[in-house]
């Protein structure tokens, strides 16, 4: 079966902003889940630009190996052996699922003229044959693209595809299923666990600004109520939202903002709230200040609830 990865070249406009965000975080939950804490920290080091460095000079074929084996390589797929070809296609690029250990990946021909972005794609469909060795996948192509993409931005290749993110008043091109912006916002997410800032490695213009939006939504996440890094606006709807829940009889109850929500009553109260590393649920009872460990990713989470 074909994993088509989708390509904006010139096709239509490049979609900007965080349409994908629910998606993207259910993702990273999934991937802390899948490989454990201990696991993402394999993939503490991203591929770097010198192991997928493609250029002009450099034979097609060999050259597209190369840099297969280097992804290879780095998303720990020791056995699996990536048999790469060009054909004219609608989609960037292809892998066939089987059960390996060769497979074989097909990228769109325009990358004879494109070899810098080559890595994008080939990362792409190589994370497509991590998760599927890994029995990760996610209902509906759009969702398990987004998952694709999300995986290969967290596990350390990602980059690739937020600097094959190009736009000018004539033309664009944009590889993957997520926005520019979202991009930035996993590989925020993946600087904040590893120290890594991998904006020197961009030479698209337009990746740095989409990394800083993308580092602004991700800050957004870790000043939440009831985490103590909430600013003051938010703290006082917490207060008012909490006020709420211990007056009422009991059962969930949801405040507006969606961020966290109350769970029984009286001295029973719990809130609800995502883990800003991985975003998994936890539940604390309503105590005060607390520290809390995630269950999935094991960050320990200062709480004032």
């Amino acid at each position: 079966m074909a994993h088509p990865n989708a390509s904006g070249a010139g096709a239509s406009p490049v979609v900007h902003g965080f349409p994908h965000i629910e998606t993207v975080r259910a993702a990273i939950t999934a991937l802390y889940r899948r490989l454990s804490a201990d696991g993402i920290q394999g993939y503490a080091t991203s591929v770097l630009p010198t192991d997928v460095a493609f250029a002009d000079h450099d034979d097609l074929h060999l050259g597209a190996q190369r840099v297969a084996r280097a992804l290879v390589q780095h998303l720990h797929l020791p056995d699996a052996r990536m048999i790469v070809g060009f054909r004219e296609m609608q989609h960037a690029a292809s892998v066939e699922l089987a059960a390996g250990p060769e497979y074989f990946i097909e990228l769109n021909d325009r990358f004879r003229r494109h070899r810098r972005d080559i890595g994008a794609a080939l990362a792409h469909e190589i994370t497509h044959v991590l998760l599927h060795r890994l029995g990760l996948e996610f209902p509906g192509t759009r969702d398990n693209e987004i998952l694709t993409d999300t995986a290969t931005t967290y596990l350390g290749a990602g980059w690739l595809l937020l600097d094959a993110f190009r736009e000018d008043g004539v033309s664009s091109q944009k590889l993957g299923y997520l926005t520019p912006e979202e991009f930035g916002y996993v590989l925020a997410k993946r600087a904040a666990v590893f120290g890594e800032d991998p904006s020197p490695w961009f030479t698209s213009p337009q990746a740095y600004p989409a990394y800083r939006a993308g580092v602004a939504r991700a800050l957004l996440d870790s000043q939440q109520p009831p985490l103590v890094g909430a600013g003051w606006a938010g703290r006082r709807r917490y207060a008012r939202d909490r006020r709420s829940a211990l007056s009422g009889a009991g059962g969930v109850w949801r405040a507006s903002a969606g961020s966290y929500s109350f769970e029984g009553g009286g001295d029973s109260l719990r809130v609800c709230f995502s883990c800003p590393t991985c975003g998994q649920r936890n539940r604390v009872g309503v105590r005060g200040r607390v520290r809390v460990r995630c269950g999935v990713c094991g960050s320990v989470l200062t709480c004032d609830t």
